[in-house]
């Protein structure tokens, strides 16, 4: 980017962000061939204006594929971040999260090196539109030196104290509020980073286990020195991601909430279900009015990317939670995040309503496979090429064989449902039919609303509808196609749910 662009950009973001004074920068040092270029236009923001920024931002977590967690900044390498910063700007990102390793900056004292890195990094970015949030403090956990961390702090975060593209400091990264001396560090720190740079927005995580009980927690340690927002980190079932949303707001209520960290591996499961875990939690965010929610990660990381004294390097899941694949080619995962961000809409398409999709993009599941399992056919689509075909089914104590997917739009209770598909059978027999089951919110089953049955023997395609109430505490709902008892063929076309 030439001065001019680059000085054009700080000027619209201060716009944005906050009042406008002008300051003369001077040309940091050349480290890993960053540009030297000064910038001669800078914007003084306030607590207000960074605040406003965290939570509407449309922010990205970020390591490199080849060059997770630490690596990222001992193996740095500018040209490929500055790929991934218009890979996530194209996607509509305006913010992306950079978690900062003590250990490896070199702590109490930070290398100059590794500081210089962190600002070629905050620079790219910012060439692509995107602003920054810094992690601190993470693999570190020494809570008896409130001074010397204070001090480290201060030295990071000082040339970004007054810079309105870094919007945010996280001051540990899943923080244990059970951890009784990092909860006497973290009070001492707050108040000395605040000193520092008091229009700084400071704010902690909580991991999936803590959850909004320990979101609690943090607030009420920290009464006497509260934190500006809350940052949630939500890897729970996406089917009740609603309810669990609410929960992490009363939790901190009337703080704010962003959902720093979510998403979902398709090393668990097809990559048509991590877009559609993607989409039911974009969709219950916006139910529940939370501005931010940020995917984790932008890539899939390649073997051997995660640092090996990681205690996540041996966990084939966290290989693959990327919008993105190690070789950079686009995930499902990635259109939904694009979609939300550039429309803010969901569409029922990702969930492959009329099988078209490719296997992998499907996010369609089976359950009761031992009683029989679908299969995606050609041999007799109502629309399109494909139907879902049962054939020779039984069933188990459990129930029927089925094929299972959940709307993306939230349940909640009192909400008036409908779901239709069409069914069509040669030589069936047993129950063929179509079951909405409703669940609370700590994922016990309530009960289920079915439709009317496909008639046994030979039919053609036949409409199913389910017309439902979801019951009171219901606050997750699955969808089944089900066809049990069935020595013939029975097949499932164009399903629909509002």
């Amino acid at each position: 980017m030439t001065s001019a662009r680059l000085c054009a950009t700080i000027l619209a973001s201060s716009l944005t962000l906050g009042t406008m004074s002008l300051a003369a920068s001077a040309p940091a040092a050349a480290v890993d061939g960053a540009d030297t270029t000064p910038v001669t236009v800078t914007a003084v923001p306030t607590l207000a204006s960074r605040m406003a920024a965290v939570k509407v931002a449309k922010s990205i977590n970020y390591y490199p594929s080849d060059a997770g967690w630490s690596a990222m900044w001992t193996n740095f390498d500018a040209t490929t971040i500055d790929k991934d910063m218009a890979r996530a700007a194209e996607l509509g990102a305006d913010n992306v999260r950079v978690i900062v390793f003590p250990n490896t900056f070199g702590y109490p004292t930070p290398s100059a090196t590794y500081t210089e890195r962190l600002r070629k990094f905050i620079s790219v970015a910012g060439a692509h539109g995107l602003t920054v949030k810094l992690t601190l403090f993470d693999w570190w956990a020494g809570y008896t030196d409130a001074a010397n961390s204070v001090t480290w702090a201060k030295t990071v975060i000082a040339p970004y104290a007054d810079d309105p593209q870094v919007i945010a400091v996280e001051l540990k990264n899943e923080f244990q509020p059970d951890d009784t001396a990092a909860v006497a560090w973290v009070r001492q720190v707050i108040p000395g980073i605040r000193a520092a740079a008091p229009t700084m927005p400071l704010t902690l995580s909580v991991d999936a286990g803590t959850g909004a009980a320990g979101m609690a927690k943090i607030k009420s340690a920290l009464v006497t020195t509260p934190l500006d927002y809350y940052d949630f980190h939500f890897y729970g079932n996406s089917e009740r991601s609603l309810a669990e949303i609410r929960k992490a707001q009363a939790a901190v209520a009337p703080s704010p909430v962003v959902i720093g960290e979510t998403g979902s591996s398709s090393a668990t499961g097809t990559e048509g279900e991590q877009a559609a875990y993607f989409a039911r939690v974009f969709r219950a965010a916006k139910e529940a009015g939370v501005g931010s929610v940020a995917p984790w990660t932008l890539n899939d990381f390649s073997d051997n990317a995660i640092p090996s004294h990681s205690n996540v390097s041996t966990m084939p899941a966290q290989y693959k939670f990327g919008l993105y694949r190690a070789d950079g080619t686009a995930k499902l995962a990635a259109d939904v995040v694009r979609t939300a961000w550039t429309t803010g809409t969901m569409p029922n398409s990702y969930l492959n309503l009329s099988f078209e999709a490719t296997a992998n993009n499907s996010p369609w599941r089976q359950n009761q496979p031992a009683a029989g399992v679908a299969v995606i056919t050609t041999d007799m689509p109502r629309t399109g090429r494909y139907s879902a075909k049962f054939s020779g089914t039984t069933r188990t104590t459990a129930g029927l064989p089925s094929l299972v997917t959940a709307p993306i739009t939230p349940v909640q209770p009192g909400y008036r449902w409908r779901a239709e598909s069409y069914a069509r059978g040669i030589n069936a027999t047993g129950t063929t039919e179509m079951s909405l089951s409703w669940f609370d919110a700590n994922g016990k089953w309530l009960s289920q609303s079915v439709s009317n049955r496909l008639p046994t023997g030979n039919t053609t395609w036949t409409k199913l509808v389910i017309e439902a109430v979801a019951p009171e505490g219901a606050a997750g709902g699955q969808l089944h196609l089900k066809s049990g008892d069935n020595s013939g063929t029975v097949w499932f076309d164009d399903v629909a749910m509002s």
